[in-house]
Order: C-alpha cells, then sequence, then structure tokens
C-alpha cells in the first residue's frame, strides 16, 4: 500500500488518542482544537473507517474504537522510528543539541558543576536542559536523555542506576553553635525544614519516618518550613531558617564547604529512592546520548 500523505493527521490522531482529547492535543502540537478535528476527520475519510467513538452525551474524554486500539501501537512505534532515523541523520557530526531533562534541584546541586566533563568531550554539542518537575514525554517534546528519582521503573524507558543516596538532618553552623542538639529529641523543639519536592510519593522518607527510625516517639514538631525544592529546603538550613532533612546527593557540595552540617551522624537511613539514568532502549547506539550517560557515571566513580 501506497503510504499517505497524511502525517500531520496521523500525528493529530496518535496525540488525541495519547491524551484522550483534542484540546490537549492541540495545546502539544501549538494548533488550534478545530484544526486536529479536522485533521483526525480527513484520516477517517481517507480510511474509511471511524478512529474514536463519537456521543451526543457530553462525554469529557475521548474513546478510541476497536479498531484504532489495535493499531495505535504500530503508529506509535512507527513515530518512534522516524524520530530516531532523524537522530541517526544528525549524528553524522558532533554538532547539535542534547536535550536533558533532570528536576531543578539536581541540576542547581549536582549536575551543573559537574558536567565540564562532557563539554570537553563534546565541544560543538550544546546541552539543553529541560527542568521539569514532572516527568516529561521523551517523544513529544524531543528529550534525549535524563536524570530520574524513583525506584526505576518509568514505562518506555530504560534506566541505568546512578547513586542510591541517605537522608540525614542538616543546619547551618551558627545554628548549631547556638542550639542543644544533643539528642534526636531535641529536634522536636526547633523549626524543622520539610521537603515537598516528592509529595505524595510513598517511598520518600519524611520527618516523621526519620524520627521513628531515630527512636523518638513525639514526631509532632512545633514549628515547621514546607518547601517543595530540595535545593531551596538546603539553602534555607544555610541560611539559619532551620534544621533540614537532607539528601546526601545534594547536599554533599555544601557540607564539604562547610555551609552545612550534618547532625547525629551514627543514625543511618538509606533512601529507598535511587537516581536513575533514563532514556529511551532504541536510542542505546546514539554516541552522542551513550557518552552523556557514560560521563554521569564517571562523575559517580571519582567522588
Amino acid at each position: 500500500m501506497k503510504l499517505p500523505v497524511h502525517l500531520n493527521a496521523l500525528r493529530a490522531f496518535e496525540a488525541s488518542a495519547r491524551h484522550q482529547s483534542f484540546s490537549a492535543a492541540a495545546a502539544e502540537l501549538n494548533v488550534t482544537p478545530a484544526a486536529v478535528g479536522q485533521l483526525v476527520r480527513t484520516l477517517e475519510d481517507w480510511l474509511g473507517t471511524p478512529l474514536f467513538l463519537r456521543s451526543t452525551s457530553g462525554r469529557a474524554r475521548l474513546v478510541l474504537t476497536e479498531t484504532a486500539e489495535r493499531a495505535l501501537p504500530d503508529i506509535r512505534m512507527g513515530f518512534d522510528r522516524l524520530a530516531l532515523g532523524l537522530e541517526r541523520l544528525r549524528e553524522g557530526s558532533t554538532s547539535g543539541v542534547l536535550t536533558v531533562t533532570v528536576s531543578p534541584a539536581f541540576a542547581a546541586k549536582w549536575l551543573l558543576p559537574r558536567i565540564d566533563r562532557f563539554q570537553i568531550a563534546w565541544p560543538d554539542t550544546d546541552v539543553r536542559l529541560d527542568t521539569n518537575h514532572k516527568p516529561v514525554d521523551f517523544v513529544a517534546q524531543r528529550v534525549d536523555i535524563g536524570v530520574r528519582y524513583g525506584m526505576g521503573n518509568w514505562p518506555g524507558l530504560k534506566a541505568d542506576k546512578l547513586m542510591d543516596e541517605e537522608i540525614y538532618p542538616v543546619c547551618s553552623p551558627e545554628l548549631l553553635r547556638q542550639r542543644h542538639l544533643y539528642k534526636p529529641g531535641d529536634l522536636a523543639h526547633e523549626t524543622l525544614i520539610h521537603d515537598l519536592s516528592m509529595d505524595g510519593h510513598a517511598n520518600f522518607p519524611t520527618w516523621e519516618t526519620w524520627m521513628e527510625k531515630a527512636g523518638v516517639t513525639d514526631t509532632t514538631p512545633k514549628r515547621g518550613m514546607q518547601i517543595n525544592n530540595s535545593a531551596a529546603v538546603l539553602q534555607a538550613a544555610i541560611e539559619g531558617h532551620g534544621i533540614a532533612l537532607a539528601r546526601s546527593i545534594m547536599a554533599r557540595d555544601d557540607l564539604a564547604s562547610g555551609r552545612l552540617v550534618r547532625l547525629f551522624p551514627d543514625i543511618s537511613f538509606p533512601s529507598e529512592l535511587a537516581y536513575y539514568i533514563v532514556y529511551r532502549p532504541e536510542c542505546v547506539s546514539l554516541p552522542k546520548l551513550m557518552a552523556f550517560r557514560n560521563c554521569l557515571l564517571a562523575e559517580v566513580t571519582q567522588t
């Protein structure tokens, strides 16, 4: 069968099916919802079959027909292969852009101070950092590689563990001089800084879980500060606003420089979550991507 010329219509259909909405697909494709709807209808006319169930009941989400649902995985695979083919064409030289997705805190506290190795090895490649609190769609947003924090399972992505981490309290040296912090129970009378960057993740450690690990029965602090960015949590502690429950990877450089002091180092609390390098499995042979991955792993082995 001759390849249809309706590639834009196929993209509109795939995005609409993924979002279950013409409006959300339009926002992704930078067109109007009406344009997306027209493209889908054009594709339906060419195929001679409907792709979505039409309803007059005001259904909020689009529902695929049985035929469209069967075909959708192959269409998505086709777009993935097209994207990979274009990437291979661009790999003919070392120039171009490598798009990396990381959280804002990870970029500030770990990646940016250590990115020189890759930039020296690939001077003609620009690194574009996409700092986002929420996971992004690697295909739709043309992301090459990233670092995510979690249990290591993200659908459609290969995950290579980068590093584990530990959780412990930290404060500024000046605050430590002013307070009498001899045992974990003394923290109940201090201002505690809470990290909400992974709020809602069942495995993310909290002050309550750390206190329980330390054997403190009264886990209700009298005062507190809540921040949804791990870098800002540490900055608040550096400025003496309270005591933070730090993630060791984020706090490493601040501890080494003396901006922060670790409290109760005899209490060990490994996090169940870890940092992973993530990328699409079909991109494993792309030189720039693998070079960036290997540079990250090399940084970990040298620290």
